[in-house]
């Protein structure tokens, strides 16, 4: 027998969120932050500078998927070779052949198109669970019960708009980096076992591309792990006939997957000692707790309203799926390095769990999230605003020297086109909060349209009206021109323990000429006895050194034993907004 379920739903609840208002909201949260800026300190631009690489490596375009780039022989932190290629290919596509766009702004096309992937792909994946037999609502003995597709749809969009509500998805979900290419692929891959027991042919097909596109996105020990798991679900899933069929041919592809990994040397071991992860719970702990607002709560709620369902021996595969990808992804964002970045995959699944509370939640619940929301990204819209006046006009005074202070040398300029940008942003909200507060028809998304709104509204305020002081904070643009200021446009430069981002920067920005000799100390020395003696060389005779401010030291000291160099400090420049990043101008005297 089954066990009863929470969801008590009429058919007037599941109207649909209108298509053309959720595909709006999510196209304008997603291209937002991705476009009319530059590249971003750190991970942003450096993941760019690999793609941009790999258009001058002289390869064939159809093999940079497959190549590991260097920048000066400095690999990539996380060897996504297939994102740094495609990357590449819109690089050659929309700069090189048809001269629309910057290289920039053409890489991040890919990005924007992978955004899109994630928002689908949790939509749809949450579709299929919600027609799972589990997951139907109750059925009422005189009818007037939800549909089952209405019910599904509904429950669909509810899970788009969570997404985008999360307030950890800003900021990261907006770079030009794998972990975003990481982020569509792990959506892939539910969405592939969501659909399996509905469309199973498709399905193997949806979880090949995915678990294959994951690893050579630079995450082959987490696609094979999900892999694994989804085989286990297959394996203990009573209701499916086909179980073992689908457990056989995930295991193949978990070998695939890791035989393919094997050949192109992707496998890297980051997991951090035991130590130093139980040092750091009580952190990981806190940034979890506001990286998935609001959707954590929702998530626990669904949990506990559906928790007869772990009772019944029948699999509720809306409740299984989506938790056991939550629970792989952020076990790995514990034990790994980048617990930001890992976190971010866990964001589709944890959407997938939130939407299935909404259809028991109590009417004071819903008032709950209304009102704090409602207070939270209005004073957030509020804040914006007054910040943005305050340094345009310079008043009120103390917001305007708080600016000045963070960003100084910034000097504003009036765009008309962003300030019309963010009137039309406040005045849909205005609308939404007007619509959200009148006497409308029940739906079971109404809970989480001011969330998703409200996180839009605030993401697009930031990224139209503050837009420039965050890119000449965050950018390179401004440490790149006083570089080349002060060592002219027609000289090289070598480059000596200048980090990734720095290099990029000089040589995209600048168009800087820059030599490697941070490779040994016997190169070092043959540079600085080459300048002495004049001796010829392939290499450029460059009468200027780049060093990375935190190495200003070990430079001196060793310039200082080779007086025949002739050497001296000639400058620093320190990144405006970023008083820990300089760097340092050596120049020979002639």
């Amino acid at each position: 027998m089954n066990s009863p379920t929470p969801s008590i739903v009429p058919q007037h609840a599941v109207r649909r969120f209108p298509l053309w208002a959720l595909c709006s909201l999510c196209l304008i949260y997603v291209v937002a932050g991705l476009v009319g800026r530059t590249p971003w300190k750190a991970a942003d631009i450096i993941a760019f500078g690999y793609m941009l690489e790999l258009t001058h490596s002289g390869v064939s375009p159809w093999l940079w998927p497959f190549l590991h780039p260097s920048i000066m022989g400095l690999p990539p932190e996380i060897d996504g070779g297939l994102v740094y290629g495609l990357g590449a290919w819109c690089i050659e596509v929309f700069t090189n052949q048809l001269h629309l766009l910057t290289a920039d702004s053409a890489a991040r096309t890919l990005f924007i198109a992978l955004g899109g992937l994630t928002v689908v792909c949790t939509w749809s994946s949450v579709y299929f669970l919600a027609l799972s037999p589990q997951a139907k609502p109750v059925e009422f003995a005189f009818g007037g019960q939800a549909d089952p597709k209405d019910y599904a749809l509904a429950l669909a969009d509810s899970s788009a708009l969570a997404l985008i509500a999360t307030l950890g998805l800003a900021q990261l979900g907006h770079e030009t980096t794998p972990t975003v290419g990481q982020l569509a692929l792990s959506s892939v891959v539910m969405l592939g076992f969501s659909m399996m027991a509905f469309k199973p042919y498709q399905s193997q097909l949806v979880l090949a591309f995915g678990l294959f596109g994951l690893s050579l996105m630079g995450a082959p020990t987490l696609s094979v792990i999900l892999g694994l798991s989804g085989a286990l679900v297959c394996v203990l899933d009573k209701d499916s006939n086909s179980s073992k069929q689908h457990s056989f041919m995930l295991l193949i592809l978990c070998l695939g997957v890791g035989v393919m990994a094997h050949l192109l040397h992707l496998w890297q071991w980051r997991v951090l000692p035991l130590s130093l992860i139980l040092s750091e719970l009580p952190s990981i702990g806190k940034l979890w707790l506001w990286f998935f607002w609001p959707v954590w709560p929702l998530m626990i709620l669904t949990l506990w309203r559906w928790r007869n369902q772990w009772a019944s021996k029948h699999w509720s595969r809306h409740l299984i799926i989506p938790l056991l990808h939550s629970i792989v992804i952020t076990t790995a964002a514990f034990i790994t390095h980048s617990q930001e970045r890992t976190l971010l995959l866990a964001m589709p699944p944890m959407a997938a769990l939130a939407a299935f509370s909404l259809p028991t939640l109590k009417r004071s619940v819903k008032a709950l999230i209304d009102w704090f929301t409602l207070l939270l990204f209005s004073g957030c819209a509020f804040v914006i605003w007054v910040i943005w006046i305050a340094y345009q006009t310079g008043w009120p005074t103390q917001p305007a020297k708080n600016v000045a202070r963070l960003v100084p040398g910034f000097v504003s300029h009036f765009y008309l086109s962003s300030f019309i940008i963010a009137i039309l942003a406040t005045l849909g909200w205005i609308f939404i909060v007007h619509w959200r507060i009148g006497r409308n028809p029940a739906a079971l998304w109404k809970s989480l349209i001011l969330p998703a709104g409200g996180a839009s509204l605030c993401w697009l305020l930031v990224m139209s009206l503050w837009l420039p002081p965050v890119d000449y904070g965050r950018g390179y643009v401004e440490l790149a021109r006083l570089v080349k200021e002060n060592i002219g446009s027609n000289g090289c430069a070598y480059a000596w323990n200048l980090n990734r981002a720095e290099i990029i920067a000089l040589q995209y920005h600048e168009n800087l000429n820059l030599v490697d000799f941070r490779k040994s100390d016997r190169v070092l020395n043959a540079l600085l006895d080459q300048v002495h003696e004049k001796t010829t060389s392939s290499d450029p005779q460059c009468k200027w050194i780049l060093v990375n401010g935190e190495h200003k030291q070990e430079a001196q000291k060793i310039l200082n034993q080779h007086q025949s160099g002739n050497w001296a400090l000639y400058k620093a420049i320190r990144k405006p907004s970023d008083p820990d990043e300089d760097v340092v101008i050596f120049k020979h005297l002639q």
